[in-house]
């Protein structure tokens, strides 16, 4: 079969096609026929040699988020999943199963959900890893009912999905964005926009006086901490949330691991009814051909994606 991986760390010029042996699944496993897999900031530690990939061998196959068909149920496996169901799982590409960029993938069936109907494939790609991020990172920021939260990169993938399971749930939202994605995160359900070149802390200070409930900094913005309130809390994908000035404060610091609910299949599931129902936006950026991994990982670099790009098996 087909994968998209690399031999050695490097920049995009890493990655190409191999030919690499067909997984077959074994009991309590699923084999998926990927049709599509996004390219995420993770994937570049990955291609750089920054995560420890423990005992995978080369060739490293990349991609932590997959859709696509189920086309093997291992023999016992207790599933609902049927041949010929379309889904969409996170994928772990340091574990032994390998990332998600390859034509076949075997995972454990507690990790794979249906896909969101009347999606495409490269649409529910975006979904898992992203969403389950956002998912845990709001869960940890622990609102009260009605309360307020700021949301640091409202436009990217993380974010986007952070501020619409916000409002989803009845909470007051202050988007950190730049001015030219006012748009995008008002439709997104944003009540505030905070210029996130501006003085943000004071920014969201002056729209929620005595400050925020909880921040969920998924841009890297540790001046944005000053606009949380006494007793609130910051959690965060991107690290950074502890600190003298949090403890001065006593602001909670959580970092937010879309592992933590890998093996819970609930949260994924209540994901895709959320999308079912209009109140979660799955964004591709654009789509491109497995063979053009280093195209699509050239333009993850520069940083200015909105949305996810995704490769197409």
């Amino acid at each position: 079969m087909k994968a998209v991986g690399m031999t050695r760390f490097g920049g995009p010029e890493v990655l190409q096609v191999f030919d690499v042996p067909e997984p077959h699944a074994g009991p309590g496993e699923v084999r998926l026929r990927v049709h599509a897999a996004t390219v995420n900031p993770g994937d570049r530690y990955l291609r750089g040699g920054h995560v420890d990939l423990g005992a995978v061998r080369p060739p490293y196959v990349l991609g932590m988020e997959a859709a696509g068909v189920v086309d093997e149920i291992g023999a016992g496996t207790d599933t609902g999943l049927r041949i010929g169901d379309r889904v969409m799982a996170a994928v772990v590409p340091n574990e032994p199963t390998g990332g998600a960029g390859a034509e076949y993938l075997v995972l454990p069936a507690g990790r794979v959900a249906l896909a969101p109907v009347g999606t495409t494939h490269a649409e529910a790609a975006t979904l898992p890893m992203n969403g389950l991020t956002a998912r845990h990172a709001l869960d940890l920021a622990d609102l009260p009912t009605g309360g307020t939260l700021a949301v640091t990169g409202a436009a990217g993938a993380v974010g986007g999905y952070t501020v619409q399971l916000a409002k989803a749930e009845g909470y007051t939202v202050v988007a950190v964005a730049a001015p030219a994605d006012e748009d995008l995160v008002r439709s997104l359900g944003a009540d505030v926009l905070v210029d996130r070149g501006g003085d943000v802390a004071g920014d969201i200070l002056r729209s929620v006086p005595g400050g925020v409930d909880a921040l969920v900094d998924t841009a890297g913005v540790p001046s944005a901490f000053a606009a949380v309130r006494e007793g609130g809390v910051v959690s965060s994908p991107v690290g950074g949330v502890q600190g003298p000035e949090l403890a001065r404060r006593s602001i909670r610091g959580r970092s937010a691991l879309w592992m933590a609910y890998l093996d819970d299949l609930h949260h994924l599931d209540r994901l895709r009814v959320l999308v079912e129902e209009g109140r979660l936006t799955l964004r591709v950026a654009r789509t491109f051909p497995a063979r053009e991994a280093a195209a699509a990982h050239r333009l993850l670099d520069t940083r200015g994606v909105r949305g996810r790009l995704v490769l197409e098996l």
